[in-house]
């Protein structure tokens, strides 16, 4: 009783934070011809975070909801992929998977996800995880979606998607239906805290709706002009652009976290509020093989430039005090006990290697 009760506490307060915590976070795709780069910001109360190195070919069975034991989500990963993670292992706020596919989320309040159906679920951020496991085209990534539902019950997120090709999608779940914008329906790779109809609507009307909460038109209308502008014989080289444009809609002392992922060459740079560093390191350098320990690295250590040496075996106790750190500077989640948290830095123990 008292675990199913713990289950349910973190599948309700986590999973729910409500809209007032919600802080403006931006992303976007730059297309350099070749070389896609990848942008995102972390606008947030919180800046603790792990860098994590997952493998492929690890079966994995979705973290339990108290309301449905059953139906629940199960995969085997067949990508690696470097995930940026504050609550938890397995439970990233975006990354980067070893073939280029590039998932990120942001608070979006509209947020209705379908109701519980014959699909096996899986919480949010869970989510993320099995789009890098699994996906390396946003065509595999939308037919996927048919087979699959996030939990009623989770926090509002939407997200753009990025593949190594250059396709976009954002999707997002209004009305308890998924709506996807990707090709002629996604002029502009970019995507802030407001549907992406709406955004984009007043961006080509060029007006900015009053009020615009969290800046939220005003920052998508001044990555989308940026990311438009980019001319990469009269510029600057496109990591660099990249960080221009996220500090432009940065959110002051909020921005914890900005990330730009060269998605050609399988390489992440990026800085936090703590430490303005910038940091690199290359997927192409890391063993995906289930067989060798998970890596990760706290992303506010003091380092700069390749870090790709730097990352250190997984262990229990390094999830555990990410978590214990994260949830107890959240607000709503401060008074979780300790119980709850230990259950969820477990986790990980559930999956296993097929090698």
């Amino acid at each position: 009783m008292k675990k199913c009760i713990g289950i349910l506490l973190l599948s309700i307060l986590f999973i729910n934070l409500p809209p007032s915590v919600g802080l403006p976070c931006t992303t976007f795709l730059l297309d350099n011809g070749g070389q896609p780069v990848f942008g995102r910001n972390l606008d947030w109360y919180v800046g603790d975070g792990l860098v994590v190195i997952n493998k492929r070919g690890v079966e994995k069975t979705a973290n339990p909801d108290p309301f449905n034991r059953v139906n629940l989500l199960t995969w085997t990963s067949k990508y690696g992929s470097a995930t940026f993670n504050q609550h938890g292992r397995e439970f990233p706020l975006g990354g980067m998977n070893e073939v280029g596919l590039v998932v990120e989320t942001m608070v979006l309040e509209e947020t209705e996800y379908p109701s519980p159906d014959s699909r096996p679920d899986v919480e949010v951020l869970q989510w993320v995880q099995y789009q890098l496991d699994n996906f390396s085209t946003i065509e595999e990534v939308i037919s996927g979606q048919s087979q699959i539902r996030i939990r009623e019950r989770a926090t509002g997120l939407h997200f753009l998607v990025c593949d190594r090709m250059r396709n976009c999608a954002t999707i997002e779940f209004i009305r308890k239906t998924a709506v996807y914008h990707t090709k002629k329906t996604l002029p502009v790779n970019a995507l802030t805290n407001s549907k992406y109809a709406e955004t984009i609507s007043f961006w080509q009307k060029k007006s900015i709706p009053q009020p615009d909460k969290y800046k939220t038109v005003e920052r998508f209308a001044r990555a989308a002009n940026m990311v438009k502008n980019y001319d990469p014989g009269t510029t600057k080289a496109p990591i660099d652009y990249a960080f221009d444009i996220l500090e432009s809609v940065g959110h002051d002392a909020y921005t914890q976290w900005s990330i730009v992922y060269d998605v050609k060459n399988l390489s992440v740079y990026f800085r936090t509020l703590e430490n303005q560093s910038i940091r690199h390191f290359s997927l192409k350098s890391f063993d995906f093989s289930c067989a060798t320990p998970v890596k990760v690295l706290d992303v506010n250590t003091e380092l700069s430039g390749d870090i790709t040496d730097k990352f250190i075996d997984y262990a229990y106790q390094i999830n555990r005090n990410l978590i214990g750190e994260a949830f107890r500077k959240t607000p709503g989640l401060t008074t979780l006990p300790e119980h709850d948290l230990d259950m969820r830095a477990e986790y990980p123990k559930s999956t296993s290697c097929t090698e």
